[in-house]
Formats: C-alpha cells, structure tokens, sequence
C-alpha cells in the first residue's frame, strides 16, 4: 500500500501528517510504528491524520498517534502543525478553525508572523477525570518512583501528565525515571513525565517523557501542563516563555476555569510517498526502535 504524507515540525516535535479527508483513514497499529520508525520507516513522534468534521460547528477531526503505535487524546505541537497543513493545503481558507479531537474541541489560528496559536481548553485537576489515583485533589502529590519520593502536580490537558521540578533540566533523571513514571501504577492510562527547571518569573527550561514516544525535543500539552503548575504552586505568572530542546513556545493561563494558550512555531519538512507492506512482522531489532 503506497500512501502520501507530509513531514512536519513544531519545535523539533516532529510528526507524519496524512491527509484522509477523501481517502478513509486503515492503516493498523504494526503500520503505524513501521511509518513512525526512523530507520525502517519515515520517522516521527507522532501520526497526525487529519478526518472530516464529525459535527456541525467544527472544521476537521484530528486524530493522534503516538510511535507505539496507540491512539491518544491530544498532542499540542501536532495541533499547530494541523492547522498549518490544512491551510496550506487549501483545506480552508480560515486562519482560524474548530477541529474536534477524542478530548474535545481545541482551536487553533493561524497568527500574521506565521507562529500559531492553539486555544487548548480548561485544564483539568480532579484525580479521577486525569485519570491519577488520589484521596483527593492537591496542589502536589508524593509519588514514589523507586527508591525515591517525588513531588508532582497532576494535571491533563486532555492527556495526563506528571510535572515536578528540577533544579538543572539538563541533568534531570528523564532517562531513567521517565519510563518509571509513565508506567506508574497511579496513573492508569499511563502518564508524560515532565521535569521543569524554573529560571524565572515568566521563564522555564522543560523536558518531557511522553507516553508511547519517550523523549521528544518538544511537548505542547506538557508545556501547558508544567505552566499551570507552576502557577499553581505560586512560582509562576503568565506569560510564560518554555525553553524545550526543540524551541521555544509561549503559554498563558489566566487561573482557574481558563483555557490555556499556546504560542509557537509550525513548520513543514517535505512532502512523500512511503510503500507500506499490508502485513508487516517486525524483527526484534526492528520492535526496539520503534
């Protein structure tokens, strides 16, 4: 099966985008980690497919897939590499759009200097809606990670994510607690694990182990997590400019029943065609990158 895709990147955040507005979306979860391998396949953090509009007063669907090869909620860099795709494309003519995802509705504009603005909904803090196993909510928790105790905020951002801070990102344990954290009992639809170093008021350095993907250069939904709490927990004010390895983006959040924003760029790679096999048995070196 020889299928079209674009290759894109929103602050190193990299992702295949198809279009499946005319063409129904089949590809199965072994095809979908061949495409996302940087060896065997294209290479990207993410699947972006983009559907028709399931409901009236929205533009697109957004589907999300991450490197394993599951389906996700929400990916925030993704958003703005959406909208940008589709504009290019001549799917719409909007600089803004409404576009549904298995979370909600989020909505992403398109800005004059070519950065993009997504709008990405009222975080949610209630353990049991994260989901994340608690007594009750709390500005931060303990969660004991090996022989460890750390303190996290527990926030979704239409996907879960763990935040604590560290005092040099650079040398923030993300290799080795990241995985432990994702998997972490408490959190039952596994978790991003995200090491904050704050530098100021309005600045933070970042670096986010997300589920099903591992490290990425960039996170959207976990930089608009890690704003909110540290907000949250008094040391932060918005706006707050995010320094991932990737580059930069830009969150405000205006306090509790707000939706978050996110500012950042949204860049096109190439375009391509890739032939993928309507069967694929992966070898055991091929399993252990993708």
């Amino acid at each position: 099966m020889r299928i079209p895709f674009t290759k894109m990147q929103g602050a190193g955040n990299d992702f295949v985008v198809i279009d499946a507005t005319h063409t129904p979306f089949v590809l199965d979860a072994a095809q979908i980690r061949f495409l996302c391998d940087r060896r065997f396949g294209v290479g990207c953090d993410q699947v972006l497919v983009v559907e028709p509009a399931r409901r009236p007063d929205t533009d697109f669907y957004y589907r999300i897939f991450n490197a394993d090869g599951g389906e996700v909620q929400q990916c925030g860099n993704g958003a703005r590499c959406f909208v940008r795709f589709v504009h290019d494309r001549g799917l719409t003519v909007r600089d803004a759009i409404r576009v549904e995802t298995a979370s909600g509705v989020i909505a992403p504009r398109l800005e004059a200097d070519g950065q993009v603005t997504v709008d990405m909904g009222v975080p949610e803090f209630e353990p049991a809606r994260i989901p994340f196993t608690a007594d009750r909510r709390a500005t931060t928790y303990a969660l004991t990670v090996g022989d460890a105790t750390r303190e996290i905020s527990a926030v979704s951002m239409g996907n879960p994510h763990a935040v604590q801070i560290v005092a040099d990102v650079d040398a923030a344990p993300v290799e080795t607690e990241g995985p432990a954290i994702e998997r972490h009992p408490r959190f039952p639809q596994r978790v991003n694990a995200g090491f904050m170093q704050v530098v100021g008021r309005h600045e933070i350095r970042l670096r986010v182990f997300e589920r099903g993907s591992g490290e990425t250069l960039a996170c959207g939904t976990g930089a608009c997590a890690a704003v909110v709490a540290g907000i949250q927990r008094g040391l932060l004010d918005s706006p707050v400019a995010v320094h991932a390895r990737g580059g930069d983006l830009t969150i405000r959040w205006d306090g509790d029943g707000n939706p978050v924003r996110m500012t950042g760029p949204a860049a096109t790679v190439f375009d391509g065609t890739i032939e993928l096999p309507d069967a694929i048995v992966m070898s055991a070196a091929t399993r252990a990158v993708a």
